[in-house]
């Protein structure tokens, strides 16, 4: 796939801006989203904050030769809930959360150890194109579910607490943002091309915002799609400078009341409900960087090396659960954007995470993010998540499916991806994409001394 702006390249200062708003963008709704799971009183400004304090920590390790974007992993949630669930008292859950990121970051680190000492040929013949193609794809198939279910679903909630919008507006609003994110992209100059995302989401959020001002104006609940609720809260108390200004409450202001009250037996729990997952997270890790590699087209296994982006990675999940208590991971919606803008440049990364640190102060910008409709970054996933699909499938076309060998291989991991296969150990869950890999990695051991067809 042939880049605009190859890894190396700067862009003039307010291009980079623009670009780097459209990374964040595409990145911060997931990563916002991680603490409002959880609840607790978590900050997600405090997330953002972490996530891009992560990323610059990631480019650090990957020596500027890496653009990809690091925020809230999904994969710990049920991590970070253990962590609560265990505790005696909130400062200790938020002490848990500091911990429960250092055990994983460890794992992380240990793996790039025994990647600098071994190397990576035994990954490129444990996990060759059959295993990592169909993976990769599963990682972007995995996810429609959830792209469909946001086109679903406008932001204003009735009293029992479900969306009051019909399906067929927020379907609407979604595929607007779908058509014109699509029509920048194929049809746009230069910057339609670079910044179609941005585009897509003020088009989808103009179109929720004339149906909510009739929806208002006319007292239909079906038209209600955008809500303004972020907003109010923002000025409820008047217009002052902490209005437009607030630090966020940082994880680690709350772990430190906690520290004193922690045992070692709660440490045990928390480093049980984290350490498996990482295991599991860096087989997501390991699919993310060779889908990213395929994009621009060189080996970041290689160069910078497999054992710098874990480092990358886990060092800087560390440090941004300090910040923010959500362990870091790559983004496919990071790579997505990056296949699709073709712009690959580490600098826009570079500013993404500045932005991100920046704007974690800025309530008014915080706000606006978590107004814009389910539905309109539905309508922007549907690109994402399928281009992050179209990768892995890319991947397989170099691929000899007349072999059976290989024809096993992939419809293993196809299967049980797509059909959502995951198992559970206690605390510990095994997500259909490490499952599926899982699996593909057996059937390619049992069939990889077969003789070919």
């Amino acid at each position: 796939m042939k880049m605009i702006y190859q890894v190396d390249d700067k862009p003039k200062f307010g291009a980079l801006l623009i670009f780097a708003l459209q990374q964040l963008l595409a990145i911060m709704t997931a990563t916002l989203v991680v603490p409002v799971i959880i609840g607790n009183g978590m900050s997600s400004a405090a997330a953002l904050f972490g996530a891009g304090v992560g990323t610059l920590v990631y480019v650090l390790f990957t020596k500027k030769k890496s653009p990809v974007f690091l925020g809230s992993s999904f994969a710990f949630i049920g991590s970070m809930f253990a962590a609560f669930a265990g505790a005696v008292s909130m400062e200790i859950g938020y002490a848990g959360l500091i911990f429960g990121a250092i055990f994983a970051g460890l794992v992380y680190v240990l793996i790039a150890l025994i990647v600098k000492i071994a190397g990576v040929n035994w990954i490129d013949k444990l996990m060759p194109p059959a295993v990592i193609g169909s993976t990769v794809a599963i990682i972007g198939l995995s996810l429609a579910g959830n792209a469909i279910g946001d086109i679903l679903k406008g932001s204003v909630v009735g009293a029992d607490g479900v969306a009051v919008a019909s399906p067929l507006i927020t379907v609407l609003c979604g595929i607007i943002t779908l058509f014109v994110t699509i029509i920048c992209s194929t049809y746009g100059k230069k910057y339609g091309r670079l910044i179609p995302f941005i585009f897509g989401i003020l088009a989808g959020y103009a179109a929720c915002g004339i149906f909510t001002i009739f929806g208002y104006s006319f007292n239909v609940d079906a038209l209600k799609v955008l809500n303004v609720e972020p907003f109010k809260a923002l000025v409820a108390d008047g217009v002052t400078l902490k209005t437009f200004l607030s630090v966020p409450e940082f994880t680690f202001q709350n772990a430190f009341a906690g520290l004193k009250d922690i045992t070692p037996s709660y440490i045990g729990t928390v480093a049980v409900a984290y350490i498996p997952v990482a295991f599991v997270v860096f087989a997501e890790h390991l699919a993310d960087h060779k889908n990213i590699s395929s994009i621009i087209e060189k080996d970041l296994l290689r160069e910078p090396g497999l054992h710098r982006t874990l480092l990358g990675d886990g060092i800087g999940s560390m440090v941004g659960a300090i910040f923010g208590g959500c362990p870091n991971t790559t983004y496919g919606e990071s790579v997505g954007c990056v296949a699709i803008a073709k712009n690959a440049s580490v600098y826009t990364i570079i500013t993404a995470a500045i932005m991100a640190i920046i704007i974690a102060f800025v309530s008014p910008f915080i706000a606006f993010v978590n107004s814009i409709p389910s539905c309109v970054m539905g309508g922007v996933c549907m690109a994402l998540y399928g281009f992050i699909a179209v990768s892995g499938l890319k991947m397989i076309q170099a691929v000899d499916l007349n072999q059976n060998k290989n024809l096993f291989v992939v419809s293993t991991i196809l299967i049980s991806g797509i059909g959502g296969l995951t198992l559970t150990f206690g605390k510990v869950t095994l997500t259909s994409v490490a499952c599926a890999l899982i699996l593909g990695i057996l059937v390619n051991l049992i069939v990889s001394k077969a003789k070919e067809q």
